[in-house]
């Protein structure tokens, strides 16, 4: 039988409305802070919105050159940056020696969605001759992966997860299993997205799916019983995985170890999930049966808590069927009520407050949580950070088309 590789977590990056560094944005995370505010991205009086959590003070030309960085969408600088931030931070050197062993896998659920509003305004107001020959690339989902593979030199396998707002989750954990299976001792991975413009904006809305708040600070506000659905957000995460192997032999800063993978389909309906969050316990099923993890021992869950009517209340339903009455031992929280929904990001994001939460034994709270829905009644640190006693940290992401996936992370003990 051939060996499991145990795979660790040695390097983050990440771009997101808290901040455009991990320290930033997950000391503003604990703080309960938010970074959603006014849409400046287009024109909020055309749209029932006008709040989105957007990158703010991020200069692309600190990680591209000007050239190369006009022939990629926004989603793409986001994940190039934070790849960059990521190795940085691991200490991790691409070079011709360990380049094939070093692979890429970075999600996102709608690609170059800018590019395409602005190269189909080109088609129908100056005819098809003036349609960018860098418009398909540019476009994608998976030009992320492909440019930090091109932008880094690694040359082991690239992939991109198209899982709606799962991508990211999905991402990390099918980088997890190249690593265990000893397809590679590296990967790169995450999910990257830049969904404010007009076209994404206007299908959600229409989906009645976005908030219709106009207050910046609470619109946002999971498991409340007054949610009335998510803010738009953008950014990237990018995670460095490594074989423990790996990164003993360099001796590398380990922040916690990825353990366990689920990933399942409700086969229920486009966009609402399962009645009871039927596929999403089966998702954390499956990665504490994939991690041989003690139920007993997983003390935070960065929940998907979108702040949509169906998803908190079946996710806390789906968190009770599969612990019990451990679920009311467990710290729940969302930080989605201050970054807003990343889409193919929010996993890969998330999953950095995750680790960041084993590291520092302290949940970020879930904020605007005032009037708590009765349906939802689990411990979601409310409004203040909790300190927690977690050996085992649960993130979950769920997406449209019945996407369900829940990675697991440990303590590293050596």
């Amino acid at each position: 039988m051939k060996m499991k590789h145990r795979v660790v977590v040695t390097g983050m990056g990440t771009v997101n409305p808290l901040g455009n560094h991990v320290d930033e944005a997950w000391k503003r995370a604990l703080a309960g802070d938010t970074g959603i505010g006014p849409v400046t991205r287009l024109d909020a009086e055309q749209f029932p919105i006008n709040v989105a959590g957007e990158i703010k003070g991020f200069e692309v030309e600190d990680y591209l050159d000007r050239k190369d960085a006009r022939k990629m969408d926004r989603f793409t600088h986001y994940a190039v940056a934070s790849a960059q931030m990521a190795l940085e931070d691991a200490d991790y050197k691409v070079t011709d020696e360990n380049a094939d062993r070093v692979g890429v896998w970075i999600g996102s659920g709608i690609g170059g969605m800018e590019t395409y509003e602005k190269q189909f305004k080109q088609l129908t107001e100056k005819g098809p001759r003036r349609v960018s020959p860098f418009f398909v690339p540019m476009m994608i989902p998976d030009m992320a992966s492909g440019q930090v593979s091109i932008q880094t030199g690694a040359k082991g396998i690239n992939s991109c997860s198209v899982t709606a707002c799962a991508s990211g989750t999905n991402s990390i954990g099918d980088a997890f299993k190249v690593i265990q299976r000893g397809d590679a001792d590296a990967m790169i991975t995450g999910g990257t997205e830049a969904p404010i413009t007009n076209m994404a904006i206007a299908g959600f809305a229409a989906a009645k799916a976005i908030t219709a708040s106009d207050d910046p600070a609470t619109a946002s506000r999971p498991f409340d019983a007054e949610r009335d659905g998510f803010v738009m957000g953008e950014g990237a995460g990018i995670l460095i995985l490594e074989s423990l192997e790996s990164a003993e032999a360099r001796e590398a800063d380990i922040y916690a170890e990825v353990v366990g993978y689920g990933s399942t389909g409700d086969a229920y309906h486009m966009t609402a999930p399962a009645p009871e969050g039927e596929g999403a316990a089966r998702a954390m099923e499956q990665a504490l049966s994939d991690g041989a993890i003690d139920k007993k021992d997983v003390g935070y869950i960065n929940a998907h808590g979108t702040s949509t009517p169906y998803n908190d209340e079946y996710e806390t339903t789906a968190i009770k069927n599969v612990f019990s009455d451990h679920a009311y031992e467990l710290v729940v929280s969302s930080t989605k009520s201050m970054t807003g929904h990343l889409l193919g990001s929010t996993g890969a994001v998330e999953s950095i407050f995750s680790i960041q939460s084993l590291v520092d034994q302290v949940a970020a709270p879930t904020i605007n949580l005032r009037n708590p829905d009765p349906k939802c009644d689990l411990d979601y640190a409310a409004n203040e950070k909790k300190p927690i006693q977690a050996n085992v940290a649960l993130n979950n992401s769920f997406g449209f088309g019945g996407h369900n996936a829940t990675i697991a992370f440990q303590t590293f003990n050596g």
